[in-house]
């Protein structure tokens, strides 16, 4: 990993601010809704099980809460509360947001070398969230929230980084190519 010349990537720094929003809005979310009105949304993945509760809150906190109904499970168990309110994801996709937002922070400041040691650090990465997530799933054990919110976190850096070796990647293709032109 080296640190970066003063020219860095503007598209993983135009993501980095989208997913930073992004989380802060999550974050903000719990504490602008009234207190304990949002109590327990545990559904499935996929599908919308909360219109009823989602469509009496107001913009954008509605939108923020039907995002997470189909993209998480919300189950209220894995769920961390703020305010009195349960965030608009679980524990572990919280995590993977902000990993993400912070993944892609790292990327703008650092550039790291696509090769094995980084493939190992990956590959090391992953495992975490697969023993906890495979662990629950086959009814051996029930994590933490803390747990899953480490889980979490390690995979979303993981996946911040890979987005920013992608976008590097993607800059260097285009001016090479262009250079060729």
């Amino acid at each position: 990993m080296e640190r970066r010349a003063k020219c860095f990537n503007w598209v993983t720094l135009i993501f980095f601010l989208i997913f930073l929003f992004w989380i802060l809005l999550q974050l903000i979310a719990p504490f602008v809704l009234p207190r304990g009105s949002v109590a327990d949304l545990s559904g499935l993945v996929g599908i919308s099980d909360n219109e009823q509760v989602i469509s009496q809150m107001s913009a954008p906190w509605n939108s923020i809460y039907s995002i997470g109904d189909r993209l998480c499970h919300q189950i209220a168990e894995r769920s961390f509360f703020l305010n009195g309110n349960q965030m608009p994801f679980c524990a572990r996709c919280t995590a993977i947001w902000l990993g993400l937002a912070m993944g892609l922070g790292l990327m703008i400041f650092y550039k790291i070398k696509l090769d094995e040691k980084l493939i190992y650090m990956i590959i090391i990465g992953i495992i975490p969230i697969a023993v906890d997530g495979l662990g629950q799933l086959f009814g051996l054990w029930e994590s933490t929230n803390v747990i899953r919110f480490i889980t979490g976190f390690i995979i979303g850096i993981i996946c911040g980084v890979s987005l920013g070796l992608i976008f590097d990647e993607l800059k260097n293709f285009y001016f090479k190519k262009k250079k060729q032109i």
